[in-house]
């Protein structure tokens, strides 16, 4: 018997994508990224300075920080205030790994770039949801700092997009929510650039394990969804072919 999703989408089907640009005043970039039901405001701002290991080099730096809120899932969770979890510090490391392989640092000079991921309400996916929102907020940051002047060429060399895949009664379905993703034997985030070139992969059988031929089916459905979700950021960035300097 073949897995019927709860929301009745085909296996290679995304949940409605959107992205609701300039959602907060101050940040030069700021996405209120929503896939289905999991919602990611995603900030970027700049400082000046470098971590230590960086200075003198000429070279400036991105990292990432990722909060789930409170009242984000249906019950309440406690707010991660000076010790953060094993997850948030890995997703978040997972979050800046990912953006940094969208910039040439020499360009941006010694700055740092900081991309703040908080999840208004959770449906699974966070993690990818903040990759792929955060890239839109970053190329919206760095087109207003050209234009005040504050940058004076795009450093952006690079587009990054983000996708899960599970396996479900032992076929491969896009996009998880929640229900299945709970339900899955497999699941998968994968990370891709424009060029659908693998930045990072994260898996693993959660009962079990997964055939060579399963674990090809997920690379191919991670493909298909990241060339989905790279055209929709392309034309959310009004300013696109501007800021993309290949």
């Amino acid at each position: 018997m073949n897995w019927q999703r709860p929301d009745g989408r085909q296996p290679l089907q995304l949940r409605p994508v959107s992205f609701e640009q300039n959602f907060t005043r101050y940040a030069p970039g700021s996405v209120l990224a929503k896939c289905g039901d999991t919602h990611v405001l995603c900030t970027v701002s700049l400082s000046q300075g470098v971590p230590r290991f960086l200075e003198g080099s000429g070279k400036g730096w991105l990292t990432a920080e990722y909060r789930m809120l409170p009242s984000a899932t249906q019950q309440r969770s406690d707010r991660e205030l000076m010790k953060l979890s094993g997850r948030t510090q890995e997703i978040q490391r997972l979050i800046g790994r990912s953006l940094r392989a969208a910039l040439d640092f020499s360009i941006l000079g010694e700055k740092t770039l900081t991309v703040d991921a908080d999840v208004l309400q959770a449906d699974a996916g966070t993690r990818t949801t903040a990759i792929t929102g955060g890239f839109v907020a970053l190329a919206n940051a760095i087109s207003k700092l050209l234009q005040q002047g504050i940058l004076e060429r795009s450093p952006l060399i690079g587009q990054i997009a983000a996708i899960s895949v599970g396996l479900l009664q032992g076929e491969a379905f896009l996009d998880l929510n929640y229900v299945e993703d709970v339900t899955a034997t497999a699941d998968f985030n994968v990370v891709m650039n424009q060029h659908l070139g693998i930045i990072e992969v994260q898996g693993t059988a959660e009962d079990g394990y997964l055939s060579r031929q399963q674990f090809n089916q997920i690379m191919d459905f991670s493909e298909k969804g990241i060339q989905q979700l790279l055209m929709l950021q392309r034309e959310a960035i009004c300013d696109w072919d501007d800021l993309y300097v290949g």
